[in-house]
């Protein structure tokens, strides 16, 4: 069997059987397998599930880090074919087990052909949908166990012609951060509202003041934002004044300062709208995801790796950033390196499902590329 069908059935495989971010078990297992069975270097248990396989060639001290996630999304799969997952309501429908096979398939090639000088560790991470994979992996010494001069990491992409390559130097995602906001009064009868204070009215107040945080507050040039309140909740009813509102909601920047801008804005305006109407507070802010931000040099090394293996008409190294986020930034902030994507498909055809839906499946055509795109990489990084 060559490389080209080992992938796609190491690829079914792993989609047949999804399993949750930090219960990889059985994912992190097989891979584990394969890694030894390729005669690489195998460390287990790295931030819970992870796995790291370490691969050296030649004198040189230089060293690359391939990543890839290994987690299900919980979603009841609707495809019908053959390897659909047999795990109720757990999916492999963001392309996780596209990701693991690719890098398999190419730590298999690099370990037969060995035309590289330095080391190459393959990092295969658990839980990348919640955010805290990478942050478990870097807390358990990934890059103080090691010394990783660089790190990529690649993602497909419904939208994109199938095999074509996206990605850009600096910011390439946003960080995802949300908010969660109690105005706590003393409420009231509905028909007495001056006997008490209203938080509705306050609530009211404070969403509005939030629109115009970005507009108000962040360069319009280079401080692309956005904030969305998602959630307006009271414990009042037909004729009773609330005592308390909840406002929930989701933010999404591409830079650490605008980050920082937006979470003290957000209590700024909270703070002046509840001390105006003469009630209480409390302000939650949580940051899952930093953005994903990309070095210039790492980010040309990609694209030349993609261009060598499907050509410059098919490789975009300027694309506009998405508002999508990745856990893949955490590893970022500690080495330099490039996120690329590569395109599932576009139109109707086949990989044209968007992510996270019950339909989707990766695109075993783009299997190839991907992991001729990762052997590359390393190829040219680590030239003899």
């Amino acid at each position: 069997m060559n490389i080209e069908q080992k992938v796609i059935e190491w690829r079914h495989h792993i989609h047949q059987h999804p399993e949750f971010g930090t219960q990889e078990h059985e994912t992190a297992a097989f891979v584990a397998s394969k890694l030894e069975e390729f005669g690489i270097e195998v460390h287990t248990g790295i931030g819970g599930t992870g796995v790291v396989g370490i691969l050296k060639c030649g004198d040189s001290e230089r060293s690359i880090g391939l990543r890839a996630d290994m987690d299900a999304l919980h979603i009841h799969e609707e495809n019908t074919f053959d390897y659909a997952s047999v795990n109720e309501g757990a999916m492999h429908a963001c392309g996780h087990d596209g990701h693991t096979a690719m890098l398999l398939a190419a730590a298999h090639e690099l370990a037969q052909t060995k035309n590289f000088d330095g080391t190459v560790y393959f990092i295969f991470q658990p839980d990348e949908e919640r955010g805290t994979g990478a942050k478990a992996m870097i807390a358990d010494g990934l890059f103080t166990r090691w010394n990783i001069d660089a790190v990529y990491a690649m993602h497909n992409l419904p939208g994109i012609p199938a095999g074509h390559f996206v990605t850009r130097p600096h910011s390439i995602m946003a960080s995802e951060s949300s908010f969660e906001i109690e105005v706590l009064a003393t409420g009231g009868h509905a028909a007495m509202p001056h006997m008490g204070t209203d938080p509705i009215v306050v609530g009211a107040q404070i969403v509005t003041a939030i629109q115009t945080i970005v507009s108000r507050n962040l360069s319009a040039i280079d401080e692309t934002a956005v904030i969305s309140v998602t959630e307006f909740a009271t414990n009042g009813t037909v004729n009773v004044i609330p005592t308390k509102v909840t406002i929930t909601g989701d933010t999404r920047s591409f830079t650490d300062g605008a980050l920082h801008k937006i979470e003290k804005a957000l209590e700024r305006v909270v703070a002046g709208q509840c001390m105006s109407a003469g009630v209480d507070y409390t302000y939650k802010f949580n940051n899952s995801f930093l953005s994903t931000i990309n070095t210039p040099a790492e980010a040309a090394y990609a694209v030349r790796a993609a261009q060598t293996v499907v050509g410059e008409d098919k490789v975009n190294g300027s694309c506009q950033p998405f508002t999508i986020s990745e856990d893949f930034s955490f590893m970022l902030r500690e080495a330099p390196g490039c996120y690329i994507l590569v395109g599932n498909g576009d139109g109707c055809g086949c990989g044209s499902v968007a992510l996270h839906k019950p339909t989707y499946d990766f695109n075993d055509n783009i299997l190839v590329p991907g992991l001729k795109y990762w052997q590359t990489l390393v190829e040219q990084c680590l030239a003899k």
